[in-house]
């Protein structure tokens, strides 16, 4: 941890998931203007640079290592966010991942559901009773999600294939999805979000619960994990991502989240683009019985997990 990255008597504390790379390495840059950044990652040394980035240039964050995968590890994490005695204006759930190759995390789960879905749950519902009133808790979430999207489906997505978070977890879908390969876990998990987030406003009325969809970032970390054929696509994409319909930059993705994770406004339940502009989500997770459904069952897979069990190497890359 940097020599300077603690915060000054006051200081507002914004949350960060998957700070190292991507649009979460620029959201953390951009949050550093608005108070103290507290980074949660897996890699210690990448979270290092990035603290050492901020701290260079006059702002200030600390880290605290987690796997998002590992729900004994993020449930952790958050008692020593909460153990800093910060005052947290935020908690931005940012850390994904789309792999290709379905692998299981200490708990068996499917890692895709359990990193972009399970863990960021887990996390959040550890925090939410020692956030202040009119904290907001931002969810990244995607548009492959919804079946009827066409630049979700010319990318190969067909929505979301939810069963249970019980069969999510261990990688059952319904049928008739993609071909390709980890696209039915990815929708299917970030479906799980934006059901939390519609869910949770009404739920939680004092806190403020949104989602923002960052577009197609040709630049992200994300793209990694695509398939080959994807990869190349992407790759000659990132020169025209700021001029094509759907896709974005990581910088201007992070600059609209900055502003919806720091927005004072009372709005709640709200889902917004990668310009700022509300958007949908699918049918199926605009019907609250589903969306009450979808987050009533995971929090059920997570009661099954002790507060004490195995978990990853903390030095693990990620």
């Amino acid at each position: 941890m940097a020599e300077n990255s603690v915060a000054p008597s006051g200081e507002t504390a914004w949350v960060i998931t998957g700070p190292t790379s991507g649009i979460g390495y620029r959201t953390a840059l951009e949050l550093a203007a608005h108070g103290t950044v507290i980074l949660v990652g897996r890699n210690a040394d990448k979270l290092s640079v990035v603290e050492k980035t901020i701290t260079e240039n006059g702002g200030h964050a600390t880290s605290i290592v987690a796997d998002m995968s590992d729900i004994v590890s993020v449930r952790r994490a958050a008692s020593e966010i909460l153990g800093l005695g910060l005052r947290i204006g935020g908690v931005l759930n940012n850390a994904g991942a789309m792999p290709a190759t379905s692998t299981l995390t200490p708990h068996g789960w499917d890692s895709t559901f359990a990193t972009n879905h399970l863990g960021p749950l887990a996390f959040t519902d550890a925090l939410v009773s020692s956030l202040p009133d009119r904290a907001n808790v931002v969810f990244i979430c995607s548009s492959t999600e919804d079946p009827t999207d066409k630049a979700a489906t010319r990318s190969g997505f067909r929505g979301s294939r939810y069963i249970s978070a019980e069969a999510s977890s261990r990688g059952e879908y319904e049928p008739g999805g993609s071909t390709q390969a980890g696209a039915d876990a990815y929708a299917t998990s970030k479906q799980g979000n934006l059901a939390t987030v519609l869910s949770m406003a009404r739920q939680v009325p004092r806190l403020r619960f949104r989602a923002v969809e960052p577009g197609f970032n040709p630049g992200s970390s994300l793209s990694r994990d695509l398939p080959l054929g994807l990869r190349i696509m992407t790759k000659a994409l990132m020169p025209f991502a700021a001029f094509i319909p759907g896709l974005n930059t990581p910088r201007r993705a992070a600059r609209t989240i900055v502003r919806v994770l720091t927005d004072q406004s009372p709005a709640t339940g709200v889902y917004y683009d990668g310009t700022g502009r509300t958007m949908s989500g699918s049918e199926r997770v605009r019907d609250l019985r589903f969306s009450d459904r979808y987050l009533a069952e995971s929090r059920a897979l997570l009661a099954t997990i002790p507060q004490t069990g195995p978990t990853w190497p903390q030095d693990e890359p990620i």
